[in-house]
């Protein structure tokens, strides 16, 4: 009898699990739509290229190996989606929506902020 109990514990708490990571998924990747400056994982807000534009800072570090991200207020989100279409945008203010997986952003569409 002990050891039905057991298992019908162990059953059910492992279901509580797995309906909790669950819900920590799905609450994770909701779509979003966030507005900021299109810059680079490197620099984030402030760039340290003092030789360039912020847009030509960002496109080098993109270069070098960084994702581009998004600058909104104090926090930086990656960005991961279309290069060529973010690149457009560096260091202009966005309006980007997409769906969040962990710290970053995959991006479903970006557009001038108004």
């Amino acid at each position: 009898m002990k050891s039905f109990v057991r298992k019908t514990i162990l059953v059910v708490a492992a279901t509580m699990m797995a309906c909790g990571m669950g819900l920590v998924a799905q609450a994770n990747s909701a779509t979003r739509t966030l507005t900021g400056v299109v810059s680079d994982s490197m620099c984030g807000k402030t760039h340290g290229m003092k030789n360039m534009t912020a847009a030509q800072c960002t496109r080098m570090c993109v270069k070098g190996g960084a994702s581009f991200a998004l600058v909104v207020g104090d926090k930086v989100v990656d960005l991961r989606g279309d290069s060529a279409e973010l690149n457009k945008y560096a260091a202009q203010k966005v309006t980007v929506r997409g769906t969040m997986h962990g710290k970053n952003l995959l991006v479903e569409s970006v557009k001038p902020a108004k």
